[in-house]
């Protein structure tokens, strides 16, 4: 057993008798709770090609607006195939769509960017 000072702050200090390793593991344990407990929001990725069907776009949309709900951040990035990279402007087109149609869940944290075949943008939710 330990005498050890609680609050040394305190009027008067505050010191209680007990067992110190004990004491630490307890301390160590209940970090780890909390550790646990505070989930950190991911970046989760939803991937559209240029001639998804409208169909197939409601599906990910709903999966979107899920994943927006639990509080993660979305990439949404649109691949080009072959000789669609000759036709940019319709990815820029369909991102601007998916905007307009997630724009009462999201809010667009960084711009539309061309990387190489994929052009993506990061949503957050409101």
């Amino acid at each position: 057993m330990d005498l050890v000072e609680i609050s040394p702050n305190a009027n008067p200090p505050v010191a209680k008798i007990i067992d110190w390793g004990k004491y630490q593991y307890q301390k160590m344990k209940e970090q780890q709770k909390n550790r646990a407990k505070s989930k950190q929001s991911e970046l989760k990725q939803m991937r559209f090609g240029l001639k998804i069907g409208s169909g197939d776009l409601e599906i990910k949309l709903r999966k979107i607006r899920a994943f927006l709900a639990e509080g993660h951040k979305v990439r949404i990035q649109i691949f080009y195939r072959g000789r669609e990279m000759a036709h940019k402007e319709l990815g820029y087109d369909m991102i601007n769509k998916i905007i307009a149609l997630l724009e009462d869940d999201a809010v667009v944290e960084q711009k539309p960017m061309m990387a190489g075949r994929n052009l993506s943008i990061t949503i957050r939710s409101k």
